[in-house]
Order: structure tokens, then sequence, then C-alpha cells
């Protein structure tokens, strides 16, 4: 059985639609004091998501049986500011007219653990370029999306509304949506998790 260390709707539509039954659950991580302690060691933004994704897999892996998935991502803007999720609508405001007219990039991580400890990880980016937003777009976009999007590290859903934010997108988009997932199914091949 595996278990996913994550409420992320996302991650768990994409495992669903793979064909990987699983069972997800919240971690209850405080990040906050986490991501302050990596910043202040100057580590990189893989670093910061792969620690996260660890975090996550390793807590959950502690008290549950089988293999258990952690995930995270980070946004990490031209000038290396990482930016969380927005968390509410002024925040998400504040986040579409900061990315917007510029290239950003993904960094997901995601880390399998066993019995209390990480067995596996995988790390991988994507980049993606907000085209100019008017206020009124912005507006009606988050009017739109509400808050399913303030719990987005980018305050979008590229499976939906939010690939109109968009003038180019490089990179896989599975990386996007939260979960390197084919690094992932191939893991779960080999550990029989999966049909190879």
């Amino acid at each position: 059985m595996i278990t996913l260390a994550s409420t992320s709707p996302a991650r768990a539509a994409m495992l669903t639609a793979a064909g990987i039954a699983f069972t997800a659950t919240a971690p209850h991580v405080d990040e906050a004091p986490i991501k302050a302690g990596l910043a202040a060691e100057g580590a990189t933004p893989a670093r910061v998501a792969d620690a996260l994704a660890e975090l996550k897999a390793v807590k959950v892996s502690r008290r549950a049986a089988g293999l258990v998935l952690g995930a995270d991502q980070v946004l990490v803007t031209t000038d290396g500011t990482l930016l969380d999720q927005p968390g509410d609508r002024k925040r998400a405001e504040r986040q579409l007219r900061a990315l917007a007219g510029a290239e950003h990039r993904l960094v997901t991580a995601a880390v399998v653990a066993e019995n209390g400890v990480a067995v596996w990880r995988a790390t991988a980016s994507a980049t993606l370029t907000m085209r100019p937003l008017s206020d009124a777009f912005v507006a009606a976009y988050l009017d739109h999306e509400g808050d399913a999007v303030f719990g987005c590290v980018g305050t979008y859903r590229i499976e939906g509304l939010g690939a109109q934010l968009f003038t180019k997108v490089t990179g896989d988009p599975f990386v996007i949506q939260g979960l390197p997932l084919l690094a992932v199914l191939d893991y779960l091949r080999i550990r029989g998790e999966v049909m190879a």
C-alpha cells in the first residue's frame, strides 16, 4: 500500500489518473521554520523542496505501513526569491502581479520513505513565462478560481484556467502540477507496486 503524505488535490488526481491505489494523509508539517533555516544556510531551491518532501514522507512513514510518498514544490523568481502559497486573495493578487510578464521556475521534489527512513528521491524543474496581466483579468481569474489557487505555490493550476496565464512553458506538465510523476512511477515499478 502507498500513502501520499499530502492533501494536494493535484497530486491525488495525478496518482489516481495513473492507476495508483493510495491513501492520502496530511503530514502536518510547519514549513516556515524549516524554510527559514534552509534559507539561512543558503540552500538551493532544489534542496529546499527535497528537504520538505523528505520531512513529510518520513514523518508520515513513522506511523504508516508500506511506502510513503512526500512531495513539495518551490517557485523561484528570476532574482532568486522563493514564493510561498499565497493563502488569501490579497496575497494572491500581489503574487500574480509580481509574476506577470516574467519568467519563473518551479522546482518539484518527491521522496519515498519506508519505516521512517527516506529510501528514494527525485527532483525536477520546469520554467514558465507568464504573460502581462491586466487588473481586470487578475480579478476575474481569482473570482473564478477562488480558494482553489490560494494553496498553489504559483497561484495557478496549469491544468485549468491557469493555462491562460502563460505564453511559454518548458518542462514536464506533471512537475508543474507538483509531482515528478514519471520518476515516481519508475520507482514504484522497481518496488513491485506498479506492474512492469
